[in-house]
């Protein structure tokens, strides 16, 4: 059943802290918050984007180095130091035409459930809240920072044929490197 939500599946919807990351902020005497992201995750989200797919991160953090990472991996819907995002889900939905069943959205903790609810598939990583793998979909054996959205995102395109090209050259030639 879960393999069959991901033949419908345009658009990826991620949480950042717990997701992304390890969900730990490293704080600077001066007060830069500092996050670690995998780069395995980073490739994925960029294969994703270059074949087509949609990518929206709603967090309740705020960074603009989190900004920087997702632009320069071809990430334009970033909504940082949201507190309702169902909202922001919603508005995603409607700018891009889609429907919630083409939206997988992978998230760790309360914050997230909202949505989950409502996209066509709900995911999570291994170390997600209780509450949140309960209503999950899929649990990914990855957890958060360690490669789950890298792990969520070749399942979809697997499942579409769109993993990688069978020209290895030309792939390389097209992707920049995460």
């Amino acid at each position: 059943m879960f393999l069959n939500k991901l033949k419908q599946i345009k658009a990826f919807v991620l949480d950042i802290d717990g997701v992304l990351t390890d969900a730990t902020i490293h704080v600077t005497e001066s007060g830069e918050q500092l996050r670690r992201f995998n780069v395995r995750d980073g490739y994925a989200m960029q294969l994703a984007v270059k074949k087509g797919y949609f990518i929206c991160v709603i967090s309740g953090g705020k960074s603009e180095s989190v900004i920087l990472r997702l632009k320069g991996l071809g990430i334009t819907d970033v909504h940082l130091g949201i507190t309702q995002k169902l909202a922001v889900y919603h508005k995603f939905l409607a700018e891009h035409k889609l429907s919630d069943e083409q939206v997988i959205y992978m998230g760790d903790d309360i914050p997230d459930l909202p949505v989950m609810k409502v996209a066509g598939a709900s995911t999570c990583p291994a170390d997600a809240v209780e509450e949140v793998k309960e209503i999950s979909d899929y649990i990914s054996a990855k957890n958060g920072g360690e490669g789950c959205v890298r792990d969520i995102i070749e399942k979809v395109l697997k499942v579409q044929d769109n993993w990688y090209d069978n020209n290895p050259t030309a792939q390389e030639d097209s992707i920049p490197s995460a």
